[in-house]
Formats: C-alpha cells, sequence, structure tokens
C-alpha cells in the first residue's frame, strides 16, 4: 500500500519534471531493469554477470544523483559536470566494498560478488586504489574552492579508513550505519567548510 502511494505522489510530481530529466529517469530505470529482468538468451539478467551488480549501483545512483539534477536546472553537460559524475560513482562503488564483504555469507555463490572472486583483502585493495581518482579527480575541474577541496581530502583519507577497518564479521551497525552514515558526513563538511571559507 505504502508502494502505491508513493507512486502516485512522485507521478504527480513527476509531471513538473521536463522532458529531459524523463529522457535521464527513462535511461536508468532501463538499467535497472536491465539488472532484474532477463535480455539475453545465455543470461537470466545483468545481475547474472558475476561481479556487475556494484558497479550498475554506483552508475545509477551518480545519474541520479548529478546527472538528472542538471537536465532538471537546464545545466549544460559541461567537463565539471562529468568529473563529478565519475567522483560520485567512485563514491559508492567504495562504499559499496563493505556491504559485498559483510553479505558473503548471505549471497549465493552464483552472484561472483568482487569478494567472492578474488577474496576480502585483494577486493578492500580495490577499494583503496579507487580513493585515489576519486580525490585526484578534484583537481582537474575547471571551478574548484578551497572547501570542496579540505572536505575532498577529510573524504578521502575517511574512504580509506573505511577500506581499512572493513571485516568480513562485521559490528551490527558498522554498516547499516557508519557507511552509510558517510554521504551525509560528507554533505556536513561541505556545509560547514562552505560556510567558514
Amino acid at each position: 500500500m505504502v508502494s502505491f502511494i508513493a507512486l502516485a505522489i512522485a507521478l504527480y510530481h513527476g509531471y513538473f519534471l521536463k522532458l529531459e530529466v524523463w529522457m535521464g529517469v527513462g535511461g536508468l530505470v532501463g538499467l535497472t531493469g536491465l539488472y532484474a529482468v532477463p535480455m539475453l538468451p545465455n543470461a537470466k539478467n545483468l545481475r547474472s554477470w558475476g561481479g556487475l551488480k556494484i558497479f550498475i549501483v554506483a552508475l545509477v545512483w551518480a545519474g541520479a544523483t548529478v546527472i538528472l539534477p542538471v537536465l532538471s536546472e537546464g545545466g549544460l553537460m559541461e567537463k565539471d559536470v562529468w568529473i563529478e559524475c565519475i567522483q560520485r560513482f567512485l563514491f559508492v562503488l567504495i562504499l559499496l566494498i563493505p556491504f559485498e564483504i559483510r553479505d558473503m555469507a548471505y549471497d549465493s555463490p552464483e552472484l561472483k560478488t568482487l569478494p567472492q572472486r578474488y577474496g576480502v583483502a585483494y577486493t578492500k585493495i580495490f577499494g583503496s586504489f579507487g580513493t585515489l581518482p576519486f580525490f585526484f579527480l578534484l583537481f582537474m575541474k575547471d571551478t574548484i574552492s578551497m572547501y570542496e577541496a579540505i572536505a575532498g581530502g577529510i573524504m578521502f583519507l575517511t574512504l580509506g579508513a573505511l577500506m581499512f577497518v572493513t571485516k568480513r564479521q562485521q559490528n551490527r551497525y558498522f554498516s547499516s550505519f557508519w557507511v552509510e552514515g558517510i554521504s551525509i558526513f560528507w554533505w556536513t563538511l561541505l556545509f560547514v567548510f562552505g560556510r567558514l571559507f
């Protein structure tokens, strides 16, 4: 019932969105649908392609949080937007790794998640190396403020520390509270430093 109410509210507000936004939403919904719905004769769906899950999730999140707002505001898809999109993709990808490691005990072996394929240690190394482009892409933007650079540096260290402390046997609230709270922590840094500088 709640889902139907949410759908009705979404359709009402969707009436006010621009056509470009609807096209972007359509692309993201299509990608999400292909993840769950069979599309090829030899593969059940995109989920059956081992290890693809977190990349699709990160791509959809990057599109929904960067591309759709730009389309909504009528902005141009300039270099800075694409860099922000890649950064957001890497950010979500890194945050998904603790969940993938935690869920190893519950995931079917057919999923072939990164920890299942390469082990926990190599998956954490992969996430650690992902923090490097996440941070240094910041300096490829045409416009960058001091507070963005400082917040980016703190996030670089935070994500690196996250990869270090992530374990297979996690505290009950580690992923579902602390890891999920990192995005709020990033927003708080940007908000506070934006006021200070």
